[in-house]
């Protein structure tokens, strides 16, 4: 899962990201208002942390230009400001909730773990497709209720295909939704093929009853067989 944190507090934003990160989330970060913005505008996340009050601009803001593009990222904000207003004018504007500084980091994770369940999966921590089933927090593969070992990748990539199930995704959105900021780095998309191909053979040798398809030129689909 990819986690935008809006926050202009270094010492805290680096207390979040390395919390996340121990979760296993792909953790982006932005401590302005117009990176920020760049950042929601050009890409999709699947929760953001914004603070309210930033250099340059209003997190408030950056909710409505959200709002605007009809994204459905989902969205925690985290501020110091505990103004009624301000918290019903951000969940008014799409906010999922509202966490007040100072917190304690488990509660944030907590938060964050059940935005994305109830937004995603209906509220469940557990996903079951045909003989599959994914546990999310403990990220754990079963096929016919034996355990497949996947990396941290080809988890990513197999929970992101099931979110969107018998949808085509695109290459440049699985790149970007499991590698993040890093995908700028590669040359081409032979990074992601690898996984995709390490991911495929092991859902078909193991009797999945779900297949990652490849659209040719396209990206790939996740069916149920």
């Amino acid at each position: 899962m990819k986690i935008l944190i809006i926050e202009d507090e270094t010492e805290l934003m680096e207390v979040i990201r390395q919390s996340l990160e121990k979760e296993n989330f792909l953790v982006e970060s932005a401590s302005d208002y117009h990176n920020a913005l760049d950042k929601v505008i050009s890409f999709d996340y699947d929760c953001i942390l914004l603070d309210i009050m930033l250099p340059g601009g209003s997190g408030l803001d950056i909710l409505q230009e959200l709002k605007n593009l009809d994204k459905s990222d989902n969205v925690i904000i985290i501020s110091a400001k505990d103004s009624l207003e301000d918290k019903l004018t951000g969940l008014d504007l799409g906010a999922d909730d509202y966490l007040t500084k100072p917190f304690h980091i488990a509660e944030l994770n907590a938060r964050i773990k059940s935005v994305l369940r109830r937004k995603s999966f209906g509220g469940k921590n557990t996903v079951e497709l045909a003989n599959v089933k994914l546990d999310l927090d403990d990220r754990t593969l079963l096929i016919d209720n034996k355990p497949l070992l996947l990396n941290r990748k080809e988890f990513d990539i197999l929970t992101y295909m099931v979110v969107n199930k018998n949808r085509l995704v695109n290459k440049t959105s699985l790149a970007e939704r499991v590698w993040g900021d890093h995908m700028d780095e590669a040359d081409d998309y032979e990074f992601i093929y690898s996984q995709i191909k390490n991911l495929r053979k092991k859902l078909k040798d193991n009797g999945a009853g779900v297949e990652i398809q490849a659209v040719y030129g396209l990206g790939y689909k996740l069916l149920i067989l």
